[in-house]
C-alpha cells in the first residue's frame, strides 16, 4: 500500500534505490534480465507497553513472486517532552503468520508447539528517531508479518488526563526487488545456463507438481570458461523466518553434482540460485536438470462414498447377486487389497472444510471420524489453511486410538503434521521433516491412546496429517495389522477459549483478523494457563468482599443526610452505593463474580453515581437557595451523563463538575461572609471537627485514586478510596436548616391536632 512521502521519507527512498542498484547489477542473470523494484508502506502505529498480545502492533505485508531481495525500513521515534526516556523497542519477524512471542517468559499450554521468533531490538536513547534496515535475500513469496512492542508494562493504573504518556511511534516499510523474467526450469529437460561472474549469481525456478514424492536436482557439465571443473554454490529454496530450511550444494572440482529432496512443497515455485566461487572474471557454464518422482495415491472418492451410502441405506434387492451370496465388489477386491497397498505411496482420506465463524474452522472426514491406518503406506488428511485469514488462530489436532481395533499391543501409530507437503516416509525416518519444513510429531499406542497438538498461529498453507502404523520388530510384523484412529481437527481463535481466567479478543489490523488472550486474576501465558502468579480462590473472594462491602461506608453518609433533611442527596448516595457494589461484584476477574445486569450498564451507572455524588455534596455545602440548588442538581446530572457517554474514563468528567461546584461554593461562601461581615462558616467547631477532616479525607482519597492504584493492589487501594470518599461525605454535609426541627416521630403524630388548636385560639381571639 503506497502512500504520500515527506522530505525525510523521500530521502530514505532515494537511499533505498541507491542501495538496491548494486544488488540489481550483481543479481543480473543475463543481458536481457529485467529487475522491478516495488515499495510498500503502512501507516505508523503508536507502541504500547507489553502485557498481552494485543499490545503488540502488527504489520502485514505480501511479498510478490520472484523476489530476490527484500529490504525492511524500520523507523522508530519518540516525543520530545520530559516524560520521554530511553526506550528499547523489540521487533519480531515471521513468514506466513503473526509471530508467536513471549516477552514475559510465561508458560504456553501443554501440547502447544512453540518455535522462537526472529527478533531485533531498536534503541531510542539520545536520538529522537532511529532508522534500521533489515535485508532478506531470496525471501519466500507470500504473507510476512512484523510485530513491535515496548518492554513489559509496569502495571500502574493511570487516570486518563492526570499524566501525559510519551508517544513512541513505529513504522515499517517494505522495499522488494524482483526478477521480471526469471528463467523456468522444465522438469526432465536439461537447460544450459551461464554464471557470468561471482558477483552475478544465476536465478532460476522450477514448479513442483502436486503429489511429488521426491525431487532430484542435477548439475551437469559444470565447466569454467577455461574448460576446467567449476566451483559453484547452489542454494535451493527461499528464506523463511524465524527458521529457514534452504538446501545448499557446494560443487568444487567436480563436473557433475546432484541433490535429492524428499517431499518438496506441492504446487509451488521453487527458487534455485547458483553462485560462482571461482575467479572474479571467470564465467561458468552448466546444465541444470530437475526430475520428480510421483506418488501414487490410494483414496476413496466422495462419489464412491455416496454410492456406498446409498447402498447401505437401500440394501440389496431380493433376487440380486448380492442377496444370492455372490461376492460384492469389496469382497472381490479384498484379495487385491494387500498387493495394491504395497505399491501405493499413501492412502488419501477425503476431508471437508467447514467454516464456522471468523478464524473458526472444523474439518470433517467424509468416511467418519475414524480412519484406518496400516504399515504399508501413510494415511493422509489435507487440512486447508490457505485462505489468508486462517493464520490468526490456533490449529488443534487430536488423535484417539481405538484399542480394540489394534491386534498388536506393542505397535504404535505415528503421525506428523506438516505444511506445504506431507511426510511420506514415517516408516523410515522419525524426524517428521519434509524438504523445507520441520513438522510436528504425534504418536498413540495402547499404553497412551490419546495425543493432542496445538499449532499457534499456523502459517498460511496447505497442512497435512500423515499417519502410519509402526512395529518395533520391523514392518513385516505389521503387514496384516490395521488400527482405527479417531481424528479431530479444527481451527479456533483461542485454544479452550482462554480458559476461565481469560478473555478471547479478536484483533484487527486493516482487513486482517487475529485473536489473543487477555488474562485475569494473576494468570498468564498464551492461553491463560500459567498459574505462577495466579490469585487463589480465597484471595479472589477477599478482593470481591473488600470492593463490594467497602461501599457500605456510604450508610453513615446516608443516615446523616436523612437526619438533616437532605433527602435528594441521600437518594443519590443510595444509588451510588447500590451500583458501585454490584459493579465491582461483576468486575472481578476470577470465579467470585455476580452480575445482576449487563456489565457496561453497571459500569456506566457506577461512574455516573460517583460523579453526581461529588456534585450534589459540594452544591449542598454551598448553601444556595433551594430552587437554584435543585436546578443545578438536575442540570449538572444531565451534563455529567452526557460527558460520561463521550469519555467514561476521562479525568475531566470528574474534575470538571468538582471545580465548577467548588467555584459556586466559594462564591456562595464569600457572599454569605460579606453579607454577615464575618467568616463563613462562622463556627470554629464546624471547621475543626467537620470541614477540615472531610477535606483531608477527600484529598487523600483523590491521591490514592490517581497515583497509588496498580493492577496488583487495586482491590485494596480502591476499597480505601470507597471508604475515604464515603467518610468525607459524612463530614462535609452541612447541618440542617435552623427552622427545621429534628426527626421526632411522637411530635409528628400530634402535629395536625396542635396546628388546629392554635388556629381555633387565633380565631377566637379575633371574634
Amino acid at each position: 500500500m503506497a502512500r504520500g512521502t515527506g522530505p525525510l521519507r523521500l530521502l530514505l527512498l532515494l537511499l533505498l534505490q541507491l542501495l538496491a542498484l548494486p544488488a540489481a547489477r550483481g543479481n543480473r542473470t543475463g543481458p536481457d534480465s529485467l529487475y522491478v523494484s516495488e515499495y510498500f508502506s503502512q501507516s505508523a502505529q503508536k507502541l504500547s507497553f507489553y502485557s498481552w498480545y494485543g499490545n503488540a502492533k502488527l504489520f502485514h505485508f505480501r511479498v510478490p513472486e520472484d523476489t530476490v531481495l527484500l529490504r525492511w525500513l524500520l523507523q522508530a521515534s519518540r516525543g520530545k517532552g520530559p516524560e520521554c526516556t530511553n526506550m528499547e523497542i523489540t521487533v519480531h519477524f515471521r513468514y506466513g503468520a503473526p509471530p508467536v512471542i513471549n516477552p514475559l517468559g510465561t508458560r504456553f499450554p501443554a501440547n502447544a508447539t512453540v518455535r522462537p521468533s526472529y527478533s531485533i531490538s531498536i534503541t531510542l536513547s539520545s536520538a529522537v528517531q532511529n532508522t534500521t534496515f533489515v535485508n532478506v535475500t531470496t525471501p519466500a513469496a507470500g504473507d510476512w508479518f512484523i510485530a513491535a512492542h515496548l518492554p513489559e508494562a509496569a502495571g500502574r493504573i493511570e487516570v486518563k488526563g492526570f499524566s501525559t504518556p510519551c508517544p513512541y511511534m513505529f513504522q515499517a516499510d517494505m522495499f522488494v526487488l524482483r526478477l521480471a523474467d526469471m528463467p523456468v526450469l522444465e522438469p526432465g529437460v536439461a537447460r544450459p545456463q551461464t554464471v557470468v561472474s561471482p558477483a552475478k549469481p544465476l536465478h532460476v525456478k522450477v514448479f513442483v507438481p502436486k503429489h511429488a514424492a521426491g525431487m532430484r536436482f542435477e548439475l551437469r557439465n559444470c565447466l569454467t570458461s577455461e574448460q576446467k571443473a567449476c566451483a559453484v554454490r547452489v542454494v535451493l529454496g527461499s528464506i523463511t523466518l524465524p527458521q529457514s530450511f534452504q538446501r545448499i550444494i557446494t560443487c568444487v572440482g567436480r563436473v557433475n553434482c546432484s541433490l535429492a529432496l524428499d517431499s518438496p512443497p506441492w504446487e509451488k515455485w521453487l527458487q534455485i540460485m547458483v553462485e560462482s566461487l571461482g575467479a572474479a572474471n571467470a564465467s561458468v557454464s552448466v546444465e541444470m536438470l530437475a526430475t520428480f518422482r510421483a506418488c501414487r495415491l490410494g483414496s476413496t472418492s466422495s462419489f464412491l462414498n455416496f454410492n456406498s451410502l446409498n447402498q447401505s441405506q437401500t440394501g440389496p434387492r431380493p433376487g440380486s447377486a448380492g442377496a444370492a451370496g455372490s461376492p460384492t465388489p469389496s469382497t472381490r477386491g479384498a484379495s487385491r487389497n494387500m498387493s495394491d497397498q504395497r505399491s501405493l505411496c499413501l492412502q488419501n482420506q477425503p476431508v471437508v472444510r467447514e467454516d464456522l465463524d471468523v478464524v473458526s474452522v472444523r474439518y470433517r472426514l467424509l468416511n467418519g471420524p475414524s480412519v484406518p491406518v496400516n504399515s504399508l503406506s501413510p494415511t493422509l488428511l489435507l487440512l486447508n489453511l490457505n485462505t489468508g485469514m486462517d493464520s490468526g488462530g490456533s490449529l488443534v489436532v487430536s488423535l484417539l486410538l481405538n484399542k480394540t481395533s489394534l491386534s498388536l499391543s506393542n505397535a504404535t501409530v505415528v503421525a506428523c503434521v506438516s505444511a506445504a507437503s506431507p511426510v511420506l516416509s514415517l516408516n523410515a525416518t522419525h524426524n517428521c521433516s519434509t524438504a523445507f519444513f520441520q513438522g510436528y510429531p504425534l504418536s498413540v499406542s495402547t499404553s497412551s491412546a490419546e495425543a493432542m497438538l496445538i499449532v499457534l498461529y499456523p502459517q498460511t498453507d496447505d497442512w497435512f496429517l500423515s499417519l502410519q502404523l509402526l512395529c518395533p520388530k520391523g514392518q513385516g510384523e505389521c503387514n496384516a495389522a490395521e488400527a482405527k484412529v479417531t481424528v479431530f481437527a479444527y481451527l479456533t481463535p483461542c485454544f479452550n477459549d482462554c480458559g476461565p481466567y481469560g478473555q478471547c479478543s479478536l484483533l484487527r489490523r486493516h482487513g486482517y483478523l487475529y485473536a489473543g488472550c487477555s488474562c485475569k486474576a494473576g494468570w498468564g501465558g498464551w492461553s491463560c494457563t500459567d498459574d505462577t502468579k495466579a490469585q487463589s480462590v480465597g484471595a479472589q473472594n477477599l478482593a470481591t468482599l473488600l470492593l463490594t462491602l467497602s461501599n457500605l461506608m456510604f450508610l453513615p453518609a446516608i443516615a446523616v443526610a436523612v437526619y438533616r433533611y437532605y433527602l435528594v442527596e441521600a437518594s443519590v448516595y443510595t444509588y451510588t452505593m447500590f451500583f458501585s457494589t454490584f459493579y465491582h461484584a461483576c468486575d472481578q476477574p476470577g470465579v467470585a463474580v455476580m452480575c445482576i445486569m449487563d456489565y457496561d450498564t453497571l459500569q456506566y451507572c457506577d461512574f455516573l453515581g460517583s460523579v453526581v455524588s461529588i456534585w450534589v455534596t459540594i452544591l449542598c455545602m454551598s448553601r444556595v437557595k433551594k430552587i437554584l440548588k435543585y436546578v443545578l442538581f438536575v442540570l449538572g446530572t444531565l451534563l455529567i451523563a452526557m460527558s460520561l457517554q463521550l469519555d467514561r474514563r476521562g479525568v475531566w468528567n470528574m474534575m470538571g463538575p468538582c471545580l465548577f461546584a467548588l467555584v459556586i461554593m466559594i462564591a456562595a461562601w464569600v457572599y454569605h461572609g460579606v453579607k454577615r461581615r464575618h467568616c463563613y462558616p462562622s463556627s470554629w467547631k464546624r471547621w475543626v471537627f467537620y470541614l477540615l477532616p472531610g477535606i483531608t479525607l477527600a484529598f487523600i482519597a483523590m491521591s490514592v485514586y490517581a497515583f497509588m492504584e496498580t493492577n496488583e493492589n487495586y482491590y485494596y487501594t480502591h476499597s480505601i478510596w470507597h471508604v475515604l470518599v464515603a467518610s468525607s461525605v459524612a463530614f462535609l454535609l452541612p447541618p440542617r436548616d435552623k427552622h427545621k426541627k429534628p426527626w421526632a416521630w411522637s411530635q409528628k403524630l400530634t402535629c395536625r391536632y396542635q396546628i388546629c388548636q392554635n388556629d381555633r385560639e387565633e380565631l377566637y381571639a379575633v371574634t
